[in-house]
């Protein structure tokens, strides 16, 4: 029995369309630092804990509250947020005995930026 994979459709750019990044290819430097962004949200759980604190705009976010809403426990929670914090998405305050965690919107003006194929 042989199972039909659906090949992806490849759609050609118009000839007048050219397909090239908004501003000058990056350096090392940058790529480095692009690409650990882009590994800290290829994990879906880190996704979803992002997705939790940029639902709140620019209002913190306490560690406290990710763990009931994503329904994971407090380690994982906290793995992943340091994971994101290292990767310059997010910002932590210390409150106390809690954590608060606010997104950083030019890192993700940044990604934009480099992701943005014209």
């Amino acid at each position: 029995m042989s199972i039909a994979v659906e090949k992806p459709t490849m759609v050609a750019a118009a000839p007048d369309e050219c397909c090239s990044l908004a501003e000058a290819p990056i350096g090392a430097a940058d790529a480095e630092r692009f690409a650990k962004r882009m590994k800290a949200l290829s994990d879906p759980a880190r996704l979803r804990v992002l997705s939790h604190v940029a639902a709140q705009g620019c209002e913190a976010v306490c560690a406290c509250d990710l763990i009931e809403a994503l329904d994971i426990s407090q380690p994982t929670v906290s793995h992943h947020l340091k994971k994101l914090v290292e990767a310059g998405l997010l910002v932590r305050e210390q409150r106390g005995r809690w954590a608060h965690y606010t997104v950083v919107r030019e890192a993700f003006a940044e990604l934009r930026r480099i992701l943005d194929l014209r």
